[in-house]
């Protein structure tokens, strides 16, 4: 049984940084595409990063998030800097057996999620 879980999320001011953590067991960690994803209030899920071979940022993050990977860990990172208020949302960590893709239904495992908060 794949399960992922989020770790890392809190309260910070905006500039700030904070780093997101993600366990992944009962998959063969290599062979999947690792990534994230967040949805804020009212809002739907949207793409944040993922990696495989290469990585893939949205464009509202890139340059500002850098998304990592430890293969002895089975565990997947997202260091987030000078966050913004808008990127307040609950995160979730997310694995796909095939390419990395930005819709959300291609990604068939999830966590749980994790809150993140930005005050202006």
């Amino acid at each position: 049984q794949v399960q992922l879980v989020e770790s890392g999320g809190g309260l910070v001011q905006a500039g700030d940084s904070l780093r997101l953590s993600c366990a992944a067991s009962g998959l063969i960690f290599n062979g999947y595409t690792m990534g994230w994803f967040r949805q804020a209030p009212g809002k739907e899920r949207e793409f944040v990063a993922a990696m495989r071979g290469d990585i893939y940022y949205a464009d509202s993050v890139k340059g500002r998030f850098t998304i990592s990977r430890d293969y002895a860990k089975n565990a997947v990172h997202l260091q987030m800097n000078s966050l913004k208020p808008g990127d307040t949302a609950v995160y979730y960590c997310v694995a796909s057996f095939g390419r990395i893709e930005t819709q959300t239904s291609k990604y068939a495992y999830w966590g749980q999620g994790t809150q993140v908060t930005v005050s202006s």
